[in-house]
């Protein structure tokens, strides 16, 4: 079907592959050594109760500039995280949180 042998292959696996050798190289990479899963605080604390109207307990899971921090920052659960921002909007409805701080 084709004269040509195919010389260029597939980009998307050589740049793969290479990620893959480059590991030996790599002085930070250490295969024995896994990054720790984060644990939900809300998971982790039974008694801890989320609440919109305390907002120094709401602070910890917004940025200095009044954004939401996502899962991957804060290490909520996907339950947990959603309880977070319903709080969180409602603190900021009520005016106990600003939305932006300049």
């Amino acid at each position: 079907m084709y004269k040509y042998k195919k010389i260029g292959g597939n980009k998307m696996a050589d740049k793969k592959n290479n990620r893959r050798n480059n590991r030996s190289n790599d002085d930070d990479f250490n295969p024995k050594f896994k990054k720790r899963k984060k644990v939900c605080p809300l998971c982790k604390d039974k008694n801890l109760v989320l609440d919109y109207k305390n907002p120094d307990q709401l602070k910890k899971f917004i940025n200095e500039r009044g954004k939401i921090l996502p899962r991957r920052a804060t290490g909520a659960c996907a339950k947990h995280q959603r309880d977070i921002t319903v709080a969180v909007k409602r603190c900021r409805q009520i005016a106990m949180l600003p939305y932006t701080q300049d």
